[in-house]
């Protein structure tokens, strides 16, 4: 068991990004569902404690649990929709470290979820249609965030192909377009939120690759929050002072130094000697200096 530990700790640390993502996703959605096995054989749940780390509708209950904007894109409801998640972030999280870069990805990872999560709470709360639905409304899911990195490489790679099992080969765009498009047909069916999500999601791509591609990088900001927050969280005790210790190999130090220096005053005065009274009066060992001089 600790070696199967040690090699997953060693894979996450030598993984790019949207491996590290997977483990992560893949690591919380273990956790969670493992602790609801063993609690139901106990007749208990969590159940309402998992509901703070999902994201809700109403944005009351969203003033009390600001975070799960964040939380929300690592959790899942089910081992098909972690599968197709995770699924769609190795296949498009390759692709797209290959046209931006890392922490790109890591950034429109979250802008993507963010993104998603603002216009999933703006829909419900803004259209008639959700008023009933709202107060018991949780979203959960990393599928906003794939869509945006989905989106993203289309936006810069539209014409790459993509091999599909049933349909063959299919441009990258026609493929971002078809998903988008059923999203939108399905704004009020059973899952209403997530495809407002992913809708939320892929816009939140496009605009990424499209203020790139001017210049701007809007997931910058994200990145130096990450950055700081995981420097606080990694608990690094802060290097020593660099101390200086005296002994033998700072006194040779200073002795080559001194000689290196007797030596180039001794032939800058032999130069002078040589400018002033001709060769013929440097003696044979000031001669000699100056040969073994001339060949260093």
């Amino acid at each position: 068991m600790a070696t199967i530990i040690t090699d997953l700790k060693e894979n996450f640390r030598k993984g790019s990004i949207y491996i590290r993502l997977i483990y992560i996703n893949v690591g919380v959605f273990v956790l969670t569902t493992l602790t609801e096995v063993m609690l139901q054989l106990f007749n208990r749940s969590l159940a309402g404690v998992f509901q703070w780390l999902e994201l809700p509708a109403s944005f009351q209950r969203f003033a009390l649990q600001p975070w799960s904007l964040l939380t929300y894109m690592f959790m899942h409801a089910g081992l098909i929709h972690i599968l197709f998640n995770m699924l769609w972030l190795y296949w498009f999280g390759a692709l797209f470290q290959n046209l931006f870069s890392a922490k790109h990805l890591r950034g429109v990872y979250v802008l993507g979820g963010i993104g998603g999560g603002l216009l999933y709470m703006a829909a419900y709360n803004i259209f008639p249609y959700f008023a009933p639905m709202i107060n018991g409304s949780f979203m959960l899911g990393a599928s906003a965030s794939v869509l945006a990195i989905v989106a993203a490489t289309a936006y810069r790679e539209p014409n790459y192909p993509i091999q599909l099992l049933l349909f063959g080969t299919v441009r990258l765009k026609y493929l971002a377009l078809i998903v988008i498009g059923m999203d939108l047909l399905f704004i009020t069916s059973a899952n209403a939120g997530g495809h407002i999500a992913h809708v939320g999601g892929a816009l939140a791509g496009l605009w990424f690759a499209a203020s790139l591609n001017k210049g701007i990088d809007i997931v910058l900001w994200i990145n130096k929050s990450l950055d700081i927050l995981f420097s606080l969280l990694s608990f690094k005790p802060r290097k020593p002072k660099m101390k200086v210790h005296y002994g033998t190999g700072r006194e040779k130090d200073y002795d080559y130094n001194a000689r290196k220096k007797a030596q180039s005053d001794e032939l800058d005065r032999i130069l002078d000697k040589l400018k002033k009274s001709g060769y013929e009066s440097l003696t044979a060992e000031e001669k000699k200096s100056l040969f073994d001089a001339s060949k260093r």
